[in-house]
């Protein structure tokens, strides 16, 4: 359980911020960051919701780039899950850690920098390294489990997927858990919030899913879905029996790898996300948008079998842009069958 539960006299009680909570109890919090130049103040909100009974604490996240809305959305419907009345342990949930961004339609925060970048952070630096630092400290640090949920980038999507460290192997069964139907592998990148949750001993999961400045209502729904599965899982809620979630264990991906723009110009996909390609299948084309008299093509072919998990949907490119995210797998028509079954599923939602 977290750091700071306790038991008082037999009655089973949990500590945020400094206020002790009663079994049952929930209540927001807000987090002073800071004060910008127009006298507004940054404030993190965090609601805390304690189960009637003992049991681990989850924490899930969401817009620490402020631009990834689906996270949000995904918050808010959790919170208002009734199932939580037979919560056992403590649900910590933080809908926006990045406030600036999200005001701003921004993934970065003032200085541009990437708060995903900038964990531990500092007590006295920049705002990023302000918010990290109160994020890790006063909430992160009362955790045992964090799902930090977030979506592609600007013009560019994610089938939903985890992404997680799956040489632990509680991390790779809490993932398994979860539910998509792939789970990638993913090194951790110095100064990420993943990074510095699993050395203080977290199992954390990053949910992918969709684009930045759009909420898809299929992939918020995956990823409730996925969270209440997790924590079914972990025996903090019990479990469903009318569940619509995939039962089929999803399919770990061995690798991944991009595919770039050969040439700078108009681009086309001939693939679509969630597509499986074969090696040397042609999979999208660039044109000189200069030359109409001869139209000049350079075609984009995929170097491994794999399934496209996230792709760049604006038309306009220079040499070099990420084009084509495609996960490798040991057994390709495995992965395939289970992405026919996950996209069967969700098309009822």
């Amino acid at each position: 359980m977290g750091s700071n539960s306790e038991k008082d006299k037999g009655q089973w009680q949990f500590c945020f911020d400094g206020v002790t909570l009663k079994a049952g109890e929930r209540r927001e919090f807000s987090l002073p960051i800071g004060r910008l130049y127009t006298h507004t103040d940054l404030n993190i909100s965090v609601s805390v919701i304690v189960g009637k009974k003992p049991g681990p604490t989850m924490l899930v996240s969401a817009a620490i780039h402020g631009d990834e809305l689906n996270g949000i959305e995904i918050c808010s419907a959790l919170a208002r899950q009734k199932s939580l009345a037979k919560l056992c342990g403590v649900l910590i949930i933080v809908p926006v850690v990045n406030v600036f961004g999200m005001l701003n339609h921004s993934r970065y925060l003032p200085d541009r920098r990437d708060l995903n970048r900038c964990f531990p952070g500092s007590e006295k630096g920049s705002i990023a390294a302000r918010i990290a630092h109160i994020f890790l400290e006063k909430i992160a640090k009362n955790a045992d489990y964090l799902i930090d949920l977030h979506t592609g980038a600007v013009h560019r999507s994610n089938l939903p997927q985890i992404r997680a460290d799956l040489e632990d192997s509680e991390t790779q069964t809490l993932a398994k858990a979860f539910g998509t139907p792939i789970i990638l592998h993913s090194s951790i990148r110095d100064g990420s919030l993943r990074g510095v949750a699993t050395q203080l001993g977290l199992k954390v999961l990053l949910y992918e899913a969709g684009e930045a400045l759009r909420i898809d209502p299929v992939y918020v729904k995956v990823g409730l879905r996925g969270i209440l599965s997790a924590m079914q899982h972990l025996n903090m809620l019990p479990t469903a029996t009318n569940t619509k979630i995939i039962k089929h264990p999803p399919t770990a991906a061995k690798s991944s790898y991009w595919e770039r723009a050969p040439g700078g110009g108009l681009f086309k996909a001939q693939v679509k996300l969630g597509d499986r390609v074969h090696k040397g299948q042609a999979i999208g084309n660039v044109t000189d948008p200069m030359e109409v008299l001869t139209e000049i093509s350079e075609p984009i072919s995929a170097n491994h079998e794999g399934i496209v998990i996230g792709m760049n949907y604006l038309p306009l490119v220079n040499e070099g842009d990420a084009l084509f995210h495609i996960a490798r797998f040991d057994a390709v028509e495995e992965s395939e069958k289970r992405l026919d079954q996950y996209h069967s599923i969700v098309q009822n939602y």
